[in-house]
């Protein structure tokens, strides 16, 4: 039987890596890549790149979204919001929210989807021991599903799927480590693109996800957590 036919948003990250690795079991790739003017923009292409070679994936899309740092209003896009370092208690939602990104993504996914006859479009969201983006929410997700359904040709069917979505960071290492996710090409960092800082959200919640999964983290630190270290 014929594999259907996936999208999967890869952002190079350690989420998207293994939610690439997850729908690879049982569909044929399509990856979308999307820039939006971040300061990691380039270091980020080439691990998708790089993962997309991996798994031998030759559909490709990528695209640009420069409106975005147009906007600003995040430190990952305006050069003049500093890259705060992670405060994972705080309630408030941190600076590196991209307003109303993952609905952009999405589009993107969708009209590619419309066109080449998608089943699927697989996002890497978590919800639980995360930043607390509000467009990272299964409410969001659900939402944005029931636009898919009034906003496409009756004959199309794209079902947005979050695999992750409920998962703590721990847990998705592990689930990639089964997989054999390429974790050594990814890149999570906000800050740089050489060696990751290591302070930032994206480098603490990657931190903490592999010690606390027992496994040794492959990208280097400005400061090597070591082994055990569950910050």
């Amino acid at each position: 039987m014929p594999q259907d036919l996936a999208i999967v948003l890869l952002s190079g990250g350690m989420d998207s890596c293994v939610t690439a690795a997850l729908a690879a079991r049982q569909h044929e790739l399509a990856l979308l890549h999307v820039s939006y003017g971040q300061r990691t923009a380039e270091r980020e292409r080439r691990a998708f790149e790089q993962i997309a070679d991996f798994y031998q994936i030759t559909r490709r899309l990528v695209c640009s979204l420069d409106h975005l740092k147009a906007i600003g209003g995040s430190s990952l896009t305006d050069d003049t919001i500093p890259v705060a370092d992670a405060a994972l208690e705080s309630p408030e939602i941190p600076a590196s929210y991209v307003p109303f990104r993952n609905a952009h993504l999405l589009s993107i996914a969708v009209s590619w989807g419309e066109v080449i006859g998608a089943r699927k479009i697989f996002i890497g969201a978590v919800e639980q021991d995360s930043s607390g983006y509000p467009d990272c929410r299964q409410a969001f997700y659900d939402a944005f599903q029931r636009a898919v359904e009034l906003g496409t040709k009756p004959q199309t069917r794209l079902e947005i799927v979050t695999p992750l979505i409920r998962l703590r960071k721990s847990e998705i290492v592990r689930r990639g480590v089964e997989l054999g996710a390429p974790f050594h090409l990814t890149w999570s960092c906000y800050r740089n693109s050489d060696v990751a800082c290591g302070r930032c959200d994206s480098c603490v919640l990657r931190m903490r996800a592999f010690a606390q999964a027992g496994v040794k983290d492959p990208i280097p630190y400005v400061s090597d957590p070591g082994p055990g270290d569950g910050t």
